[in-house]
């Protein structure tokens, strides 16, 4: 990554304007509410800003625009059944959380059903929460490996490092705070990039025909039903029915029993701040990610007109050109250079005969531009056999630096310290708001639960921040196993969230609307619904979306069924 003076002035000046004025905002009172939940004063629109920051971490603006390279804009079907999630939890879990001033979602729990009901769901969200943080810290460790060229596990560490200084140091408050801010600059600087690559197109091209090459490269793909010739295909992983359903199922566990999410609105000042917080997010949110894939649709419309590299991840690349492999890779790397300019070629034909109506060219024009696809996708296949070889442990996916490798080969100095600092911040957004809320689950539900030792305010406000750190230094320790994964990094966070998602979901459904059934049955049931839903997974039997509705339906009909036939009441 060319990366100069300014670039380094421009990230460094961000970064610490951001740190300050969280430490300015985060004052408090040294005690549990003032650390995990600010009080409970914040207004809504900081809710919002905070609870968009937590969702929209790293992960999402270095790999989402690489998903919509790749894979176009089917992802954002993924959100479809958010904005219902939205209604559902106001209407529902917001006003009980509220009324019984909790500090996490699991304590309604134990008052419902009893102690190790609360417990186990509490354990699940430490391990998918502590899990999925860890590779959210793994993606701006990724920019600094990238970008200095230092090995990835010292980067791992740096970036924790400041990570866990940052959330240690200000607690709730620091984090929606900063939140607000870091959204502002993420997504100014997100949009910065899609317009350059627009502007950056040759004379006489503008974004509608960024449009049309992207869209007949199938990468406008925004609905999809998920139909084959076969029928419905349950492992097409992104459809429309996976996206109003499965996303309904996720969300509404994300947003009404994750406490990273809780814990964002459960700082506000009262019930209605919240649900204005929650409801506006319902609706910006898929908007904004369409905005962010389509960056990637204009990146694939650029680089139709420019040299696409073969393969984006620069330090995988350095490691075969290092390797008895080197002379295979170079002659496949310029078989399909002479491709990338046949596309370019094929790309402005296309262009021309539009502006002419020359219908019979455009039309055999898009089908040379496919073929030509077609041969450049089974060149880099070709390539990614010789990485693999070279490197066994390669990671061959380069999804995840598309964008990286567009921001320091494509944009001008300033520029690109800015979208560098842009993904830090999201970072630090992101994943100090779900260390903070991992640490105020091991100390409500666990410390304070089965300690024998009462404790002061000053010394639960001191344990906190103990936990915090230790969170924080577990999900570095996390970061170092993410670099292999076979996923785009968004992919890899939600497949893991939905392995837990449905079942936490599905005991908190029986706890608002079936009365009847009491924590033995319901705690089974948990237990024997997330073993059903990780054994589908790895059998590959059906979509990762589908696992939150399996999990929460599973827990549901288990609990009832349990209850049934053992006929006894919790005492």
């Amino acid at each position: 990554m060319n990366f100069q003076l300014t670039d380094w002035i421009v990230l460094i000046v961000t970064l610490l304007a951001v740190m300050l004025y969280g430490i300015y905002k985060s004052r408090t009172s040294k005690n549990l509410e003032g650390y995990f939940l600010s009080n409970r004063q914040m207004p809504w629109w900081v809710i919002l800003l905070s609870i968009m920051g937590t969702q929209a971490s790293a992960v999402t603006f270095l790999t989402a625009p690489g998903q919509a390279y790749t894979d176009g804009m089917r992802f954002v079907q993924y959100y479809f059944g958010l904005p219902l999630a939205m209604i559902v939890v106001c209407v529902t879990f917001v006003p009980l959380f509220h009324k019984l001033k909790l500090f996490t979602a699991y304590e309604f729990l134990e008052k419902r059903f009893d102690i190790k009901t609360r417990s186990l769901t509490s354990f699940l969200f430490l391990l998918s929460r502590g899990l999925s943080t860890g590779i959210s810290i793994f993606a701006p460790s990724l920019v600094l490996s990238s970008m200095l060229g230092w090995d990835i596990y010292i980067t791992n560490i740096v970036t924790g490092g400041l990570l866990i200084i940052y959330t240690v140091t200000g607690g709730a408050r620091a984090v929606a705070y900063t939140q607000q801010l870091q959204f502002i600059i993420i997504y100014a600087a997100m949009f910065i990039a899609g317009y350059y690559a627009i502007s950056s197109l040759p004379d006489g091209m503008g974004i509608t025909d960024a449009l049309h090459i992207a869209g007949k490269s199938g990468k406008l793909n925004v609905i999809t039903t998920g139909m084959t010739e076969k029928g419905f295909d349950w492992n097409d992983r992104y459809n429309i029915w996976s996206g109003v359903i499965g996303g309904f199922f996720l969300a509404l566990s994300y947003f009404g029993t994750d406490q990273s999410q809780v814990g964002r609105y459960l700082t506000a000042k009262d019930t209605r701040e919240s649900r204005l917080g929650l409801l506006m997010n319902g609706l910006v949110k898929v908007p904004l990610q369409f905005l962010i894939l389509l960056i990637g649709c204009f990146l694939f419309a650029y680089y139709a007109y420019f040299q696409a590299p073969a393969f984006f991840n620069k330090t995988q690349e350095r490691v075969v050109l290092m390797s008895e492999y080197r002379e295979a890779y170079v002659a496949k790397g310029i078989s399909f250079e002479q491709l990338q300019q046949e596309k370019k070629e094929l790309a402005v034909a296309l262009t021309n005969a539009r502006k002419t109506n020359n219908e019979a060219v455009v039309a055999m024009t898009r089908m040379e531009l496919k073929d030509v696809e077609v041969r450049s996708k089974a060149i880099r296949d070709e390539m990614k056999a010789l990485i693999k070889k070279a490197d066994p442990n390669a990671d061959t996916n380069d999804t995840n630096y598309i964008f990286l490798r567009f921001v320091g080969d494509a944009l001008p100095v300033g520029l690109v310290g800015l979208i560098i600092a842009v993904i830090f911040l999201a970072a630090w957004g992101s994943i100090a708001a779900a260390i903070n809320s991992l640490a105020s689950c091991t100390m409500i539900d666990f410390h304070q639960k089965f300690s024998s030792k009462t404790l002061t305010e000053a010394e639960e406000y001191r344990w906190s921040k103990i936990y915090t750190l230790a969170w924080g230094v577990f999900c570095v320790v996390i970061a170092f196993f993410a670099y292999n994964l076979g996923n785009s990094l968004i992919e890899a966070v939600n497949i893991l969230g939905s392995w837990f998602y449905g079942t936490i979901l599905g005991i908190f459904l029986v706890a608002f609307y079936l009365k009847k059934v009491q924590g033995n049955a319901v705690f089974t049931a948990a237990i024997i619904s997330e073993v059903i839903v990780i054994g589908i997974y790895f059998l590959k039997i059906i979509s990762f979306l589908w696992l939150n509705v399996i999990g929460a339906v599973a827990v549901v009909l288990l609990s009832l069924l349990i209850q049934t036939l053992t006929g006894r009441k919790q005492a």
